[in-house]
């Protein structure tokens, strides 16, 4: 039986099979390109090959690796198959590797050579993992190489109604949850903001981070959804990303604000070598965008490239900045995305009509999660019988009906544009012996938006931040370690024991316009 509606990939093979669908340009190797019908035929063989091991729609396969040709394959392999397709950030510890392959069912691994090794390491603790697939070298003992999996390039002849894709993104109780959704949004709403974005067939999508990521992975699904050559950056590097900008005339990206900065601070004999006139739909987001660092943006690329949106790999795209009210509009998010709605509430649950007045944020949208994996009654905290969503950050708007994001009800901290949960990192933290309480928080930094900060009661005498920096990065991802720590004899509560974070972070985020990054 096969699906209703035709797959995009092999409508795209059909209707221009000989466009380069993918380039995968590293420094140093030859660039690999594969055009719409070879990606088409290489996902076929992808997707019938897990099907042929006895994989079946509606199971889940993890892929982890950096950018490369192959994860944009299983990418649509996954959908073909009916699988839903789980991407593991490769930065995680090995513990946090296993929470999250375990937790998420998987029945299969497509893993980078790179990363093989933690596989192997990691092995005896994933029961339901029937198999790790390995591509781009070696396997190892145990291992299925990349070539003993492949089968027929037909297409393969299920429904693939079940395709789902799940982003693990941490929680305040300190465990990821996988974030279900088996959907981009709906016709209405992709449509929607594609044109108000501008976006075109010839468009030509650079990555600009990593593919597990929920923006640059999502933003690169788009662009084929369009027909675009999506050009990947196996690892960031600020020149080479100008280089790749220049050689393939890229014209859309989307971007945290760190890679950008690290763009926008070179030399400018460096920058001179490479020409970014192409550029017509850079979107920021991932973190806030400071002011600053737009105008630095703006001062090496055209000034009508630049928009801003505002969502959550939960939610989905939920407001638009145009170019035009960039500089015009300082803090700003933007206005609801097309085919989102958007409201306020207050701490009685509700609704807010005045301007200016600081709310939770809830969202009504098709582009919003389905559930989430083992995780039902979260899901329920956080939708209403409605259809009302939300991820806890708290907005006002003004006069004009433009949203500004002001706080984070949930303590959430975002760093270089990687989303870190203090609960997940005082989890870690207070399993060492010798540590009574941890508190975590954000505080401003200039090159990552917010750092990691610890506040630290010792349980004794004698730690020291060398000993609580060696056993976070035991347990830890590296973005995730605090780049800073104090150590107290109390941390202030609320009279219910709640820990007073907001009174923690004061002294640090004094002088700024608002506690999300600046």
């Amino acid at each position: 039986m096969t699906s209703e509606a035709p797959d995009v990939l092999t409508v795209n093979a059909e209707t221009f099979p000989d466009k380069p669908a993918v380039i995968d340009d590293r420094p140093g190797e030859p660039p690999r390109t594969m055009t719409f019908a070879e990606l088409n035929a290489y996902a076929n063989r992808l997707a019938n090959g897990m099907l042929d091991r006895g994989v079946r729609p509606g199971q889940r396969v993890i892929w982890c690796g950096q950018n490369s040709l192959e994860l944009m394959a299983m990418m649509h392999a996954a959908r073909k198959a009916g699988l839903t397709a789980v991407p593991l950030n490769y930065r995680l510890s090995d513990d946090e590797s296993v929470y999250v392959v375990d937790n998420s069912d998987a029945v299969l691994v497509w893993t980078d050579a790179e990363f093989a090794p933690m596989f192997a390491r990691i092995r005896s603790d994933l029961p339901q993992v029937e198999e790790v697939v390995v591509f781009g070298g070696s396997a190892l003992d145990g291992q299925t190489a990349e070539d003993d999996l492949l089968g027929s390039d037909s297409e393969p002849a299920i429904d693939a109604g079940q395709a789902a894709t799940m982003i693990y993104t941490s929680g305040t109780t300190g465990k990821p949850k996988g974030a279900v959704k088996s959907r981009l949004g709906s016709v209405e709403q992709l449509g929607g903001l594609l044109g108000l974005i501008g976006y075109t067939a010839d468009d030509v999508y650079l990555t600009c981070g990593p593919l597990y990521h929920s923006g640059p992975g999502g933003f690169a699904a788009i662009a084929h959804v369009l027909g675009n050559t999506v050009v990947l950056q196996h690892r960031f590097d600020p020149e080479d990303w100008l280089r790749l900008l220049d050689t393939y005339q890229v014209t859309t990206t989307f971007s945290a604000p760190t890679p950008i900065r690290m763009v926008v601070n070179l030399p400018p004999e460096v920058k001179a070598r490479y020409s970014t006139a192409t550029m017509k739909r850079m979107v920021a987001n991932a973190a806030p965008w400071p002011f600053a660092l737009k105008e630095a943006y703006l001062r090496d690329f055209p000034d009508d490239s630049l928009f801003e949106v505002y969502g959550s790999t939960e939610l989905g795209v939920n407001t638009v900045l145009r170019p035009e009210d960039q500089l015009r509009k300082p803090g700003s998010c933007g206005l609801p995305a097309p085919f989102v709605d958007l409201m306020l509430k207050d701490d009685d649950g509700n609704p807010i009509s005045e301007p200016h007045t600081p709310g939770e944020l809830w969202v009504k949208a098709s582009s919003v999660l389905d559930t989430y994996h083992k995780a039902e009654e979260k899901f329920s905290q956080e939708h209403d019988e409605e259809g009302w969503h939300t991820v806890g950050d708290v907005a006002y708007f003004d006069d004009e009906g433009y949203y500004y994001i002001c706080d984070r009800k949930k303590d959430m901290i975002i760093s270089g544009g990687m989303n870190i949960y203090p609960a997940e990192v005082e989890a870690a933290l207070e399993e060492h012996p010798e540590i009574f309480e941890a508190a975590v928080f954000g505080i401003p930094s200039e090159e990552w938006g917010e750092s990691v900060h610890a506040v630290i009661v010792p349980s004794g005498e004698g730690l020291d931040h060398e000993e609580v920096t060696a056993h976070a990065r035991r347990a830890l991802a590296s973005y995730k370690i605090p780049r800073s720590i104090e150590f107290v004899a109390e941390i202030p509560k609320t009279g219910s024991n709640k820990i007073l974070k907001r009174e923690l972070r004061a002294k640090f985020w004094d002088g700024h316009d608002n506690q999300v990054g600046s």
